[in-house]
């Protein structure tokens, strides 16, 4: 099996995955700042272990599996420490303009479980037991999720319209 890491420099870590992590933790968090926090802590984590990789795949996986377990520490600790970021509430537009965003803003109302499969599957191509391994679940289970996620998905985002 050849080990890649030490065939891959941090540039080359960084130009090629940051763009897929910061998409999936600011689809998990709904915060670009957050993201890109988490991002740059994925990619230190990465400098710190230092760790061997059969091919770009494994080094991949790797990484969104280390933004993903980030991204919900995260949470975990926002639900235990409530706070609010008084940068994003200024963004928020007056209450007589319609906030509509689409399909992005319905992804990012579904549940977490839903959002990942949702969007390693469609926004990075992965495969059901590529994602299965990512996040730790059986293939069944990730097309189960895909499928109500899809069905969820569809309903939030036809919902929005009507409002």
């Amino acid at each position: 099996m050849k080990e890649i890491s030490a065939d891959k420099t941090i540039e080359e870590i960084v130009y090629t995955y940051s763009d897929t992590l910061y998409r999936l933790c600011y689809i998990m968090l709904q915060s670009g700042s957050d993201a890109e926090d988490i991002v740059e802590e994925t990619i230190i984590k990465y400098i710190e272990k230092k760790p061997k990789f059969k091919d770009d795949e494994h080094i991949k996986a790797w990484l969104i599996t280390v933004a993903k377990n980030k991204c919900r520490d995260l949470l975990r600790y926002r639900q235990k420490h409530w706070y609010f970021d008084i940068d994003e509430v200024r963004e928020i537009p007056a209450l007589e303009e319609k906030n509509d965003n689409g399909i992005l803003q319905a992804l990012m109302d579904l549940p977490e479980k839903f959002r990942i499969v949702l969007t390693l599957y469609y926004v990075e191509e992965y495969k059901v037991e590529e994602i299965a391994k990512i996040i730790g679940k059986t293939q069944s289970a990730v097309k189960m999720r895909l499928q109500k996620g899809r069905r969820l998905l569809k309903e939030k985002y036809l919902g929005r319209g009507e409002q």
